[in-house]
Order: C-alpha cells, then structure tokens, then sequence
C-alpha cells in the first residue's frame, strides 16, 4: 500500500499513544461542552465530533513520522492549535482544519485527498493557512505597512483562517525555547 492509500484509508489506524489521545479528547470534551451549552442539535454535535475525530486520524496518520525540535511528535502542534481555538470556541471545520493545517505543506497529503475526503471548504482552509505562511518572506517595513491588512483580507475568503493562523503561531510562540537563540530572535520580531 502506497502513502496516499494508507492515509486515504481510515480503517488503518496505527496505534495512538495515550497521552496523544488524552490531548485529542480535551479538544473533543471542549468542543462538546460549548456546542452543548450553545443547544445544537444532537445530530449536528455528533457531525462535527465526526469531522474533528477524521482530521485528527487523517493528520495523525500524515504526520506519524514527524517529530519538533523539542522531541515531541509532531501531532501534539496541531493539536495544540487546536486547544486554543477550542478556548475560542469555534466551529467543527475550524478545529478539523486546525489539526489538518501542516498536512499539506509538509507531509504526503495534497489538496485533492483533502478535497475528497473532507470537502472544498476544508480544502479552502487548510491552503488559506499555507498561503499565509508564504507570507513570512515580507521584510518589516512592509509588514507595518496598511496594504499587508488589505492583502491578508484579500487572501482569504474566510477569516477562520487567519484565525487558524493565529493559534497556530501562538503555539509556536509558546515553544521557542527549544529553538537556538537566533532563531527565537528572528521568530519573536
């Protein structure tokens, strides 16, 4: 079986350390509890729950040989994201696209198995995410500049992405001290 059957096919679930799947259901638990008090509809809950739990198998699968500078596996990142955006409360494609967001830009995923397993508005949020990385290359002169708040509304058709983002930099902020000094200075400014 090739890379693209295996993480196509959810039948194939390799194990999961405790301590990941602990991580995953706080997600999952405070997800439930905000769409519970907010009164979705039970069917509604459970679709949601539904998406989360694909992504987080799709994104687990993907990144399952991936490890951070500081040892970690990789997943614990985008599930990280996820957490923060949990304490947003935020919708189910949010947190789906949040543990899916590095998929594309650094595993074998590409956009059509996103696509097909997850939909186009799925797809639209995890590259919206991507293309905002791309925007690390714009010197600071330029950042400070008020086209840069144009061209990111532009980018993005959904603002759930820049909120992805946001999460995602946050927990990237919050685990610099693994990196050289350097490279914390260059992250921090």
């Amino acid at each position: 079986m090739d890379e693209r059957e295996y993480l196509m096919n959810f039948d194939d679930i390799p194990e999961i350390p405790d301590y990941i799947e602990e991580k995953f259901r706080d997600v999952l638990s405070a997800y439930k509890t905000y769409m519970s008090r907010a009164h979705v509809k039970e069917e509604d809950l459970q679709e949601g729950l539904d998406l989360i739990e694909k992504a987080f198998l799709f994104a687990y699968k993907a990144h399952r040989n991936q490890k951070r500078k500081n040892g970690e596996v990789y997943i614990v990142h985008p599930i990280a994201t996820a957490e923060i955006l949990a304490e947003l409360e935020v919708d189910a494609e949010s947190l789906a696209a949040a543990l899916l967001h590095d998929t594309v830009e650094d595993t074998a995923a590409d956009t059509e198995m996103i696509t097909e397993i997850f939909g186009s508005t799925m797809t639209n949020l995890v590259e919206g995410v991507t293309k905002l990385n791309q925007l690390s290359s714009i010197t600071k002169e330029e950042v400070q500049a008020s086209n840069v708040r144009k061209m990111l509304v532009a980018m993005t058709k959904d603002i759930r992405v820049i909120l992805i983002k946001l999460a995602d930099r946050l927990h990237n902020m919050r685990t610099l001290k693994y990196k050289k000094p350097q490279r914390q200075i260059g992250r921090a400014s």
